[in-house]
């Protein structure tokens, strides 16, 4: 084996050209094999999503899966544009949990001049890989602060926000952010502007615009699953992929505004199906809105009180069409329905609540609509008859034979025998029927 290793070294040191090629050939192996470890194969593309509003269920989807297809196709990195003043906590984990498993880095951009990124948008921007603002932007307000109207105890309150605390100080620490600041916003809902937040190593860039971002990020180093890799945008294409039709439905039906006038419109499709049975197209309209609201109720913070008077004020407006009551359960139904509205989407975040000026216009256009109703059946009801025995009362005719005080008269195309109360009249005299007798009438000479 020496032998061997002797005739070797003595053959490469009489080859000075095959020692150096094969020195080369080692250099560049290993040179290969530590880029192959450190710079996985991607492909030079930036996915870019948009995404502008309330953090829910639905939004959180379309981050997510965004991500998970960035990763799927070895994207450069992906450049999450974002304008929301927070959300849902479920959802705001949901978007966390994909950024921090993701095998490619994650900008989150807070995008354009006047966006912000409050509450839950403060956790998403610390955990991003790369935490980027627009000029005229801020970042902050992270409180926690509960939905659907309920009061939280002293006890409950502290343990949320020490729970919330905890959480983003662990993301701040993971990407090197500063801790108090990050701490300060849950406690004491501090806020920063871009300029700020840069300054307190909130987050990394500022940038005015997608592009001017993407240049900056350029040869940038990230830390990427305990690695160290550099960003190459400088020649990437710029692919955005937004919602999917059925992504941006169903976030529409988030919008409390929506879910409160599909409900609307439920409650009006099925009273009118209900006075007109068999009209059924009122029916099926009103069913299928019903359905869309309780799905967007399912995602919205709904309190139960509230929507029990609006169930309530359809009790009552079902009730008008059957019972008599002379506006009475219309006006209630109406009361009931306006306090429900304002009950239902009882929330300390105004995003979670429906417009006041919708439940003003909503009020006032049901309580027209049901006056107008009530007030036709009641002026139906004070209407004198227009056909039957009773429809003759008051109906002007002409004496068939003389009535002394008994004969025969034509009244409406029709004979009747008649009784004279106004004495003896003559054939052909006018005669005005004043009351109805079984089949007979009492007439007098007009």
């Amino acid at each position: 084996m020496k032998f061997k290793l002797f005739c070797w070294t003595k053959a490469l040191a009489m080859n000075p050209r095959v020692s150096f090629s094969i020195l080369v050939f080692i250099f560049w192996f290993g040179l290969g094999l530590g880029q192959a470890e450190q710079l996985p194969a991607t492909n030079n593309e930036v996915w870019v999503l948009r995404f502008s509003g309330p953090i829910g269920p639905v939004s959180a989807k379309y981050i997510t899966n965004g991500v998970e297809k960035a990763n799927d196709a070895k994207a450069e990195c992906l450049i999450l544009e974002m304008d929301t003043p927070g959300g849902l906590d479920e959802s705001m984990r949901e978007i966390i949990q994909a950024i921090l498993q993701s095998a490619i880095p994650v900008i989150t951009y807070v995008y354009p001049s006047g966006a912000r990124a409050a509450s839950a948008g403060v956790f998403i921007t610390l955990a991003s890989h790369v935490a980027a603002m627009a000029p005229g932007t801020n970042i902050g307000a992270a409180h926690p602060v509960a939905m659907g109207g309920k009061e939280m105890d002293e006890e409950m309150k502290e343990k949320v926000t020490n729970d919330a605390a905890a959480y983003i100080k662990s993301i701040a620490e993971k990407r090197q952010r500063n801790m108090k600041w990050a701490e300060d916003a849950v406690r004491k809902s501090v806020s920063a502007t871009e300029k700020e937040a840069l300054k307190l190593r909130v987050i990394d860039l500022v940038a005015g615009s997608l592009e001017e971002l993407i240049e900056k990020l350029d040869k940038r180093k990230v830390k990427l699953d305990g690695k160290e890799i550099i960003l190459q945008t400088a020649s990437a294409k710029i692919k955005k992929v937004g919602m999917t039709p059925v992504q941006r439905f169903l976030y529409l039906l988030t919008n409390p505004n929506i879910a409160y006038i599909l409900l609307l419109l439920g409650i009006y499709g099925l009273f009118f199906e209900l006075q007109n049975p068999g009209a059924i197209f009122p029916g099926v309209v009103g069913g299928i809105c019903l359905i869309l609201a309780f799905y967007s109720l399912q995602l919205l913070p709904v309190n139960y009180a509230g929507l029990a008077l609006i169930v309530l004020a359809i009790i009552m407006f079902i009730l008008e069409i059957k019972v008599t009551s002379y506006g009475l359960l219309t006006i209630g139904g109406i009361a009931a329905l306006f306090f429900g509205s304002i009950l239902l989407f009882e929330s300390p975040v105004p995003f979670f609540r429906p417009s006041i000026l919708l439940i003003a216009a909503a009020a006032i256009i049901t309580a027209a609509f049901f006056a107008l109703i009530v007030g036709l059946g009641i002026r139906a009801h004070l209407r004198k008859p227009i056909t039957g025995k009773e429809g003759l009362v008051n109906e002007i005719g002409f004496a068939q034979t003389d009535l002394n005080p008994s004969g025969v008269v034509m009244v409406s195309g029709e004979l009747w025998s008649a009784e004279s109360g106004s004495g003896e009249i003559k054939k052909n005299e006018k005669v005005k029927v004043v009351e109805v007798k079984g089949m007979n009438i009492k007439v007098e000479k007009v």
